[in-house]
């Protein structure tokens, strides 16, 4: 029996045209289908949120913990079944499909706690006999749209704040991962909250995201994906004043110095290029690297992704599994092109691997690159990466910040004077010291500088500032 995944609209499931749910690894079976959400539901679903506005927002912070409780509760207890969906609707190894489930629980979790603790503060006046309070308020009704990498874990960092704060929800997920949407909707509808409160709409991002974004019933808009379609997202919201929060990615360095010890140089080079297929926002895509150990670098890094097996994500040993769609696949083989054309060297990769079932399984990839290539200036979004040498350490802190990016960077050094001077000086949101780039704890703020990101930052108890809007009282007894 085909598995139906659904919008979920005022408190109700509902249907629409079927559309197929690819299995990245196993082209011939399908994870289920997907009912696609037209204008009429996502009307249905902006109104119902502003309907429940006045219920969710008033409830009080005991309801509100109660319900996010439930939701991180039992993506805990259920982490290996919704770690089994992921790995089939993405592509993420088993392992680490299980990983984002538990994040995406804790996450949940986090929050719940957080609405018991919504800041304010009680000032002086300046004028005698008068109190004054600062408040919190939730911002209003939320439209959220998600990608497709970390399809449990991204959507739990944006609605589990925006719920534990009093705001209600319009979630859109990527059509390429509606199965993990409908999941994590299935268990936040049984939490106890008011119909309307929390909306899936699974649809087009022309039909679903447009609207949201064009939308007055929508006071704050929290996306992340790519470059152009923030962009627009930006321009269009923004325009009428709604609030914006954008994350759109990046081309992350990877410094290694002569000081480094070389071996887990490495590790963090290939962890953080290659690992979930190389599809992650923070991923190592630059890989800056000190003359002097250049060669053995490279030389260690080909024969790590060498030992790495490329497969199916559920089976056991499998390291790297299936670009998770056509589309993306399509992308990554036009910049490996790209890169020959240009006259980067192919060091490792760059063709199909024949697995037992056909699927988008691409090998990890390794180019020799210079900074002005485009591989080394675009992201991907692949298990594509480049690396370069450079003279010493003043020249790698330039070539890493030499880009319009400011996601994350990291450096590899056994040198407390360098790592320091690196935190301070990377032109970045986060930054990384002798661990992979990618990898950030869920109660940390979350975010970059430059074209990586917009507005406040996610995650933690940042998450605050993009939740609510803060109210000034006087009061006179």
């Amino acid at each position: 029996m085909t598995l139906q995944f659904k919008s979920y609209i005022n408190g109700e499931w509902l249907g629409g045209n079927g559309v197929a749910d690819e299995n990245p690894s196993d082209l011939a079976t399908p994870v289920g289908e997907y009912a696609l959400a037209d204008v009429a539901q996502t009307q249905a679903a902006i109104d119902a949120a502003n309907g429940a506005r006045a219920a969710w927002g008033m409830s009080n912070p005991q309801q509100r913990f109660d319900a996010l409780d439930f939701v991180g509760s039992e993506i805990l207890a259920r982490k290996e079944e919704l770690g089994r969906l992921l790995a089939l609707e993405e592509g993420k190894t088993l392992g680490e499909s299980i990983g984002e489930a538990a994040r995406a629980g804790q996450i949940f979790k986090f929050f719940a706690a957080e609405a018991l603790r919504i800041p304010g503060e009680k000032l002086a006046s300046t004028r005698p006999g008068v109190d004054i309070e600062l408040t919190r308020e939730p911002v209003g009704t939320v439209g959220i749209i998600a990608p497709w990498n970390f399809p449990l874990a991204i959507p739990a960092w944006k609605i589990a704040p925006a719920l534990a704060y009093g705001n209600t929800v319009v979630f859109k997920p990527a059509e390429t991962v509606p199965a993990c949407a409908w999941a994590i909707a299935e268990i936040i509808s049984r939490a106890g909250l008011p119909a309307g409160a929390f909306n899936l709409v699974i649809g087009a991002g022309r039909v679903v995201g447009q609207m949201l974004a064009e939308h007055p019933g929508i006071d704050a808009l929290s996306f992340t994906g790519s470059v152009p379609t923030g962009n627009r997202v930006l321009q269009t919201a923004t325009r009428r004043g709604a609030k914006v929060q954008l994350e759109m990615g990046g081309k992350n360095p990877l410094v290694v110095l002569a000081d480094a010890d070389l071996d887990q140089a490495v590790e963090c080079a290939v962890n953080g290029a290659y690992f979930s297929t190389g599809q992650r926002c923070t991923a190592s895509s630059r890989l800056i690297v000190e003359k002097s150990v250049y060669d053995e670098f490279v030389a260690r890094t080909i024969k790590r992704l060498s030992g790495l097996k490329i497969g199916n994500p559920l089976e056991a040993g499998v390291h790297i599994g299936p670009v998770a769609s056509s589309a993306q696949l399509d992308t990554d083989l036009s910049y490996i092109r790209i890169g020959r054309e240009e006259g980067a060297e192919l060091l490792f990769g760059g063709d199909m691997v024949e697995c037992a079932t056909k699927g988008h399984f691409l090998a990890p990839t390794l180019f020799a690159a210079k900074p002005d290539h485009r591989v080394s200036r675009e992201e991907i979004f692949g298990p594509v990466a480049a690396v370069m040498p450079a003279d010493d350490y003043e020249h790698a802190l330039a070539l890493a910040n030499d880009t319009e990016f400011g996601l994350c960077a990291g450096i590899c050094t056994t040198s407390l004077k360098y790592a320091s001077h690196f935190k301070r000086h990377a032109q970045v949101g986060m930054v990384m010291v002798n661990l992979p780039t990618a990898g950030v704890d869920a109660h940390v703020p979350f975010g970059g500088r430059k074209g990586s990101s917009y507005g406040p930052r996610e995650q933690g108890r940042y998450a605050v500032e993009f939740y609510t809007t803060v109210k000034t009282a006087y009061t006179l007894p």
